[in-house]
C-alpha cells in the first residue's frame, strides 16, 4: 500500500515501512485466486504495479497492505472472496471501485501498494497575494470566497485566529474550519501536528486578523479570506501518509460536496510516479472528484533540481499532479516585490512531461517561495528557517497578540477580542505566522483563485475554471534564469518552456475579467517526440477545448513563446530537445523513471530547500 508524505518532502525518494515493503513483494505474485471481478477494470492491463516487480520471490506467509481494484464497485461478496483468501478489509474505496486490504503475500490478484507521499513545501517579505492580483478581487469585485468550501487534504488544520470569521462591531466570532475528519491510523486527532496543513489553509483563506491594524506594515491574508475550510487530515505529525487515506479523504469530500458547498480540493502532497495515470488509484480518485464537479488543485513537486538521471529536473512531476484532469501548479519566486515582472521560477519546482504518459505539466505557476501564512501551535515544522519576526511586519516597538509568551512555539489558538490581547516586543518570533517554500505553497494560491471564480459564477464547471485560469495566466517570462545554491555552489539554470511554466503565471484579475467559457474538456494535452524531425509536438486529442482556432487556440492558452514560429512544435533549450544518444533525453521520452533510490543526493538538498526556500 503506497505511503504519502506532504508535498514538502516530495523530492525525496519514498521510504517504505515494513508493511509497505511487504506490499511491494506481494503484488508481484500475480496468482489470480480472486474472482474475475477482482482484476483491474481493463483485463488487458498489467495487473501488478511496476514498482512491485522487484519483489517477486519469497516472503511466503507475510501479509501486506494493498489497494485492490474491481470491474465494479465491490460488494460484500467481493470483500468475502478476499476474506476467504486470508485478506482483511481495512477501508472501502468505492470512489475508485476498490478497497484497502491487508492480504497474505501468496493470495494477491491485483496490485497497488500504498506508496509514500510527501508534502512539497520549501517562504523576506511575502508579496504572494499582490503578485497574483488578489487584491483586485477583494476591492473591485467584492469577492472573498464567502460561502465556498475548500477541502484541504493535508496534515490537518488547526483553527488559528486567522481562520475565524470576526465581526468587530459586536465582537462576535467563529471558526471557518467548518468540518474536520481524521484519516491517519491510530488517532482521532484532526489538528495539525506538523504545520503544513494550517499554513496551506491560511494561503487559501487566512483573514489576516493578526497582521491587520495601525501597528502593522503588511497584512498576510489568504487569496479567498472568507472561504470555509473542510479539514481532512491524512498526514501524520511527520508529514507522512498513505494512498488509501488520501483516496478515502477524496471520497469523503465528494460525499460532503453539497453539505459544505465544496468546489475545490487542495492536494499539496504527492509521491513518485510508478505507473500510467490511467491505472494509478490516486489519479482515479482525483478524476472521480473532478467528474463530481470539484476542481482538484495539485502540487507539481519539488524535484526540479533532480539531475540523478541526467534530465536536468525534467520528467519529475509527482502523483497525482501527473493526472491530466487536475490543475498542477509549479512554484515562482516573487523577488520580494509586489510586481510579477521580476519574478523567476524556483529551481526546485518540478518539470514535465509526466513519466509514462508525457502529459504537459505543470498547467500553471504561482508564488510558492518563502510564503508567509498561518502557523499551527507546536508544529514540528517550526524551526529557525521558518520563523517570521514581528519586526518584519510591524512598524512600532510593541504590538499585540494573544500569545502567552514570546517563543516560536507559543501560538494563537483562536480569535479573541483586542481587549484581551497582551503586548509583546517586536523583536520576538511571530506567534501567528511562519514561512514555508515549495509547490505546496503555490498550490493553495491557485485553489484560492478557483474559489473566487466559483463565488463570482457558481455555475462554472471544473473544466471552465481550469481553462480560464490557464488562458488568462501571464505569458511574460525571461528566456532563462539561473540561481546558485549558497551551500553547494551549484548553479541551476531554468528555461521557460512549456514543461517549466505551463500556460503561465496566475493572474486573478485577468481571470475574473474574462468571459470565456470552455465548452469541452480541459484535460492537459500530451507531448510527442518525433525522432524523424527531432522535434516535440503538442497533441491535444479529441473532444477537448484546446485547438487551432480562437478562443482556445494553443497559442493563446500557452502563449507563442513556447512554440517554434507559430507551429505546433515545442520550443526548448534543455535536455528535452537533445538527441536520443543523450541518457537524460532517453529517460524523459522513454520508459525510464527519473527519480533514483534513497542514495540520491537530491534527498538532503530537497529538505533544505523546503525549509529555507531559495534566494
Amino acid at each position: 500500500m503506497r505511503r504519502f508524505e506532504r508535498e514538502k518532502k516530495l523530492i525525496n525518494p519514498p521510504i517504505f515501512s515494513g508493511a509497505t515493503w511487504g506490499a511491494r513483494v506481494l503484488a508481484t505474485i500475480v496468482i489470480c485466486l480472486l474472482a474475475a471481478g477482482a482484476s483491474i477494470a481493463d483485463g488487458k492491463k498489467h495487473k501488478v504495479s511496476k514498482d512491485l516487480d522487484a519483489f517477486a520471490d519469497g516472503h511466503n506467509g507475510a501479509t501486506v497492505d494493498v489497494i485492490i481494484q474491481f470491474n465494479e464497485t465491490p460488494t460484500d461478496a467481493h470483500h468475502q472472496k478476499v476474506h476467504n483468501k486470508g485478506g482483511v478489509l481495512k477501508t472501502k474505496l468505492d470512489v475508485i471501485k476498490g478497497a484497502h486490504y491487508s492480504v497474505p503475500v501468496e493470495s494477491l490478484a491485483y496490485i497497488s501498494p500504498n506508496r509514500p507521499l510527501s508534502g512539497t513545501s520549501t517562504s523576506t517579505l511575502d508579496f504572494t497575494r499582490e503578485t497574483v492580483n488578489a487584491q483586485v478581487a477583494w476591492q473591485q469585485w467584492g469577492l472573498d470566497g464567502t460561502g465556498v468550501g475548500v477541502a484541504v487534504i493535508d496534515s490537518g488544520v488547526t483553527a488559528v485566529g486567522d481562520l475565524y470569521w470576526w465581526i468587530p462591531s459586536n465582537q462576535t466570532y467563529g471558526s471557518r474550519v467548518v468540518y474536520s475528519q481524521n484519516f491517519v491510523p491510530g488517532t482521532t486527532d484532526t489538528s495539525d501536528q506538523y504545520g503544513h496543513g494550517t499554513h496551506v489553509a491560511g494561503v487559501i483563506a487566512g483573514a489576516g486578523w493578526f497582521s491587520t491594524g495601525s501597528n502593522f506594515t503588511h497584512t498576510f491574508k489568504g487569496i479567498a479570506p472568507n472561504a470555509n475550510i473542510i479539514n481532512l487530515r491524512v498526514l501524520d505529525q511527520n508529514g507522512a501518509g498513505t494512498d488509501s487515506s488520501v483516496i478515502a479523504a477524496i471520497q469523503t469530500a465528494i460525499s460532503l460536496k453539497s453539505t459544505y458547498n465544496i468546489r475545490v480540493i487542495n492536494l499539496s502532497l504527492g509521491r513518485q510516479v510508478y505507473e500510467s495515470y490511467t491505472v494509478d488509484p490516486l489519479c482515479q480518485a482525483v478524476e472521480a472528484a473532478w467528474n463530481a464537479g470539484i476542481v482538484v488543485v495539485v502540487a507539481a513537486g519539488n524535484q526540479g533540481r533532480n539531475d540523478s538521471a541526467g534530465t536536468e529536473g525534467y520528467g519529475t512531476i509527482a502523483v497525482p499532479g501527473n493526472d491530466p484532469y487536475a490543475i498542477t501548479v509549479g512554484a515562482m519566486k516573487t523577488a520580494g516585490t509586489p510586481t510579477p515582472s521580476d519574478d523567476t521560477i524556483a529551481s526546485y519546482s518540478s518539470k514535465g512531461p509526466t513519466a509514462y504518459d508525457y502529459v504537459v505539466k505543470p498547467d500553471i505557476v504561482a508564488p510558492g517561495n518563502q510564503v508567509i501564512s498561518t502557523l499551527a501551535p507546536n508544529a514540528s515544522l517550526l524551526s529557525s528557517p521558518t520563523d517570521v519576526y514581528l519586526t518584519e511586519y510591524s512598524s512600532s516597538s510593541t504590538t499585540t497578540t494573544n500569545s502567552t509568551g514570546s517563543g516560536g512555539n507559543t501560538k494563537n489558538n483562536k480569535k479573541n477580542s483586542t481587549s484581551s490581547l497582551s503586548t509583546v516586543t517586536t523583536n520576538t518570533i511571530s506567534p501567528s505566522y511562519m514561512r514555508l517554500s515549495g509547490t505546496s505553497m503555490a498550490t493553495p494560491v491557485v485553489s484560492g483563485a478557483a474559489v473566487l471564480l466559483f463565488q463570482q459564477n457558481p455555475n462554472l464547471t471544473p473544466d471552465q475554471v481550469k481553462a480560464r485560469l490557464m488562458k488568462t495566466a501571464s505569458k511574460n517570462f525571461p528566456a532563462y534564469s539561473a540561481v546558485t545554491d549558497q551551500t553547494t555552489g551549484i548553479t541551476y539554470t531554468d528555461y521557460y518552456d512549456i514543461f517549466t511554466i505551463g500556460a503561465g503565471y496566475l493572474d486573478i484579475a485577468a481571470a475574473l475579467s474574462s468571459n470565456d467559457l470552455a465548452d469541452a474538456s480541459a484535460v492537459s494535452p500530451a507531448a510527442v517526440f518525433d525522432p524523424s524531425t527531432q522535434s516535440a509536438y503538442l497533441v491535444t486529442g479529441q473532444g477537448v477545448v484546446w485547438g487551432d482556432s480562437s478562443p482556445w487556440a494553443t497559442s493563446l492558452v500557452w502563449g507563442t513563446n513556447v512554440f517554434v514560429n507559430g507551429t505546433a512544435v515545442l520550443w526548448g533549450s534543455s535536455v528535452c530537445w537533445g538527441t536520443s544518444a543523450n541518457d537524460g533525453f532517453s529517460v524523459v521520452w522513454g520508459t525510464g523513471v527519473v527519480w533514483g533510490d534513497t542514495s540520491n543526493q537530491a534527498t538532503s538538498t530537497a529538505l533544505s530547500i523546503l525549509v529555507g526556500g531559495e534566494k
